[in-house]
């Protein structure tokens, strides 16, 4: 095959914000795809005890490590997703992915790179249920009550964990205060 990348591959990595530690990884890729796959989004991170690669496909996230010395690789079935979190610190942040009952934190990913691979699998995992991503304005309450609001809020809440946006931790933690505020 030579130094020559697969176009899908290439595309991918010319949108990551750092291949820094990454090329071995973006090298062997092809030998870890199933057949026909298309790598849409690469980016660096720390899973386990393995720095390796977070790997967005048509049809999955993967977390491929392949040193010297080891080889991990972890996949995450888009259809065994329940929902994914994004976190992020002051430079790096984590993706945790919540699949098929478990819980998996990749950490130490660039913060522009993780939070579009984090935003691409919710827009998968809503299939266009929904007219548009997650809101980034919260709208203020109404009144000094702010009553009518919460209710809205509450609705919309209940769209987000049903569209899988929100895990049922994070849903249950924004309605209890919500419901304060009553």
């Amino acid at each position: 095959m030579g130094d020559e990348l697969r176009s899908d591959i290439r595309a991918a990595m010319s949108k990551m914000s750092s291949k820094v530690g990454s090329r071995r990884e973006i090298k062997k890729l092809p030998e870890y795809l199933w057949e026909g796959e298309r790598v849409d989004l690469i980016t660096s991170g720390t899973y386990g005890s393995g720095t390796g690669i977070v790997v967005l496909t048509d049809r999955r996230l993967f977390f491929l490590k392949d040193g010297v010395m080891s080889k991990t690789s972890e996949d995450f079935p888009l259809s065994k997703i329940s929902s994914v979190q994004w976190s992020s610190g002051m430079l790096m942040g984590k993706i945790i992915v919540f699949a098929s009952g478990n819980k998996a934190e990749i950490v130490n990913v660039q913060k522009t790179d993780g939070k579009a691979i984090t935003d691409a699998v919710r827009a998968r995992l809503t299939n266009g249920v929904q007219s548009s991503p997650v809101p980034d304005q919260t709208p203020s309450p109404t009144g000094a009550e702010g009553k009518p609001d919460v209710y809205e809020q509450l609705a919309k809440l209940g769209e987000l964990r049903n569209a899988g946006v929100l895990t049922d931790e994070e849903f249950e933690t924004k309605k209890a205060e919500l419901l304060s505020r009553i």
